[in-house]
């Protein structure tokens, strides 16, 4: 989940002026109501850090998926105040062969510098409107196959909970909101925000592995061991040199079985996640301390300093002097 200029938006987001981001939330007719909630849950929850208002592409009610319609303050022209737009997804009869034309205007309003979210299959609107081409993206694993035929100059990742790339980013199913959510606010504000953010909403701050483990599987045989178990254990060991051997040794299954187990579980390699929990390890480490990029690599299991700006650049696209930097100063007014 690599955030594409991460440090051109951290120097225009967090500019230390106290201003607050206004986020608006685009309602379109068939709107799923838990996901068109999620933005005002979750911002609403981050200590007036942000203003979250709800427009339609009219101004007038909107037709949910449910049996109720919703009624929204605002039309359209808020769009163009927006610092964040996000849009809610549709019930899959909603998603539009064709961009509507009073749903292309309404995006058209949109300043070019503004974030742009989308929730779920939110994603084809985005598409349709061409905001997705040659971008990395993803939505629900179950729309997949038609998004890939409809707009094949995307980049589309159905394994991934949210794709950052750029001033765009797109989650999947439903509950992948609230992730999408969280992690912009741990991009603008950090990690000790974004946790209390979670703990506010009984939700978890960072979910590993990606909607994979969500695709329906054939159910396992009864009695099937699982490793998560060995996951809480790898959690509390990432200072040491963990390796696949050691991992399947504590779940006591070859290492064939194990590494089968834990991607139809997680969504990923073993390998792959334990650099993923090493990085929000060390992410969180130079945000709350003064360790050295040394200190912190040993502290998280990456060898040496070099290796923790290796991944660290990997995953977010800057060094970690420079976070530190962002995020300490931010911790600091």
């Amino acid at each position: 989940m690599r955030d594409e200029q991460f440090g051109e938006q951290c120097e225009s987001e967090r500019r230390g002026d106290g201003r607050v981001e206004r986020v608006v939330v685009l309602a379109l007719d068939g709107v799923y109501p838990f996901e068109l909630g999620i933005p005002s849950r979750i911002f609403g929850a981050a200590d007036g850090r942000y203003e979250v208002l709800t427009c339609s592409v009219d101004g007038g009610p909107v037709h949910s998926n449910a049996d109720f319609t919703i009624g929204v303050q605002h039309g359209p022209e808020i769009l163009a105040t927006a610092d964040t737009v996000v849009v809610a997804s549709v019930a899959v009869p909603y998603i539009p062969l064709e961009l509507p034309a009073e749903v292309a205007g309404a995006l058209a309003r949109i300043r070019p510098d503004a974030r742009i979210v989308s929730i779920c299959t939110a994603a084809f609107v985005l598409a349709a409107a061409g905001l997705l081409d040659g971008r990395r993206a993803t939505t629900h694993w179950q729309v997949t196959e038609p998004f890939r035929r409809r707009y094949p100059h995307v980049d589309l990742d159905p394994d991934v909970l949210f794709v950052h790339d750029g001033r765009i980013l797109t989650s999947a199913g439903a509950a992948s909101g609230v992730d999408v959510c969280l992690h912009i606010v741990r991009t603008d504000h950090g990690s000790e925000l974004a946790n209390a953010v979670a703990r506010r909403c009984v939700v978890p701050p960072f979910r590993d592995g990606g909607q994979a483990q969500y695709i329906e599987q054939p159910v396992p045989q009864s009695g099937a061991a699982s490793t998560a178990d060995t996951r809480v254990w790898a959690l509390e060991r990432l200072a040491e040199p963990l390796t696949l051997a050691d991992l399947a040794g504590h779940a006591r299954m070859s290492l064939r079985t194990f590494a089968r187990r834990f991607n139809d579980e997680v969504g990923m390699s073993p390998g792959r996640w334990l650099i993923q929990q090493r990085v929000v390890r060390a992410r969180h480490l130079l945000e709350s301390s003064d360790l050295s990029v040394d200190r912190i690599a040993g502290q998280v299991g990456f060898a040496t300093g070099a290796s923790l700006r290796q991944h660290l650049h990997a995953a977010i696209g800057v060094s970690p002097q420079a976070y530190r930097r962002t995020f300490q100063t931010a911790a600091a007014r």
